[in-house]
């Protein structure tokens, strides 16, 4: 069972690394220090799910229904566009810093929902966790064990991304920092929603 699930943790750890929607928003939130806690734990827990899924047969029935795929793919493309474009809009306004005053705090509901959104509705998502996990799995002697490694690899990442983001905090003390942040984040998202339209 160990090796299976050190297996599943190294797979899950390199499929989480790259910058996407999902680790952009969580490092913002983490620079902004609101909600940290609570956007680490959602993603988290949302790749636990999907890995579990994945592990034990969705990915094969994602794959009998290709429909599914399209419809998610699309539905991302859409998604991700509007962000982006939300996240260059940031970018040209400017004037936001990590200090406190004149920010509006974000309600820790619509952060969850946004959260959510960006995780379940990022078609890369089902690949990684569903697909791609779920099918790896299969190669080994204990698919719990490799379960558990790949949603261990989830939490540790996602509560290091989000509270060590505080390391940057003077960095996105300067308002030009926030920009620069902002204008990357609009990228990744374009950048991932041609992916998807190219796919």
């Amino acid at each position: 069972m160990m090796s299976s699930a050190l297996a599943g943790f190294a797979l899950g750890l390199s499929l989480i690394l790259a910058i996407g929607a999902q680790n952009a928003y969580v490092l913002r939130q983490g620079l902004r220090r609101e909600h940290v806690f609570w956007v680490c734990l959602t993603c988290a827990v949302s790749d636990a799910a999907l890995i579990l899924a994945g592990v034990t047969g969705f990915g094969a029935l994602a794959e009998r229904w290709p429909w599914f795929a399209e419809a998610m793919r699309w539905g991302g493309v859409a998604f991700l566009l509007v962000y982006g474009l939300r996240s260059f809009r940031a970018a040209l306004a400017g004037g936001e810093t990590l200090r406190a005053e004149g920010q509006e705090p974000v309600r820790l509901r619509a952060v969850v929902l946004t959260m959510l959104a960006l995780t379940w509705l990022n078609p890369h998502v089902y690949l990684d966790t569903v697909v791609l996990l779920g099918s790896v799995s299969a190669q080994y002697p204990s698919g719990t064990g490799f379960a558990l490694g790949a949603t261990l690899a989830s939490f540790v990442f996602f509560f290091a991304l989000g509270y060590g983001a505080r390391a940057l905090a003077p960095v996105f003390a300067r308002p030009r920092a926030w920009q620069w942040l902002d204008a990357g984040v609009g990228l990744v998202m374009w950048a991932i929603a041609l992916k998807l339209v190219l796919m």
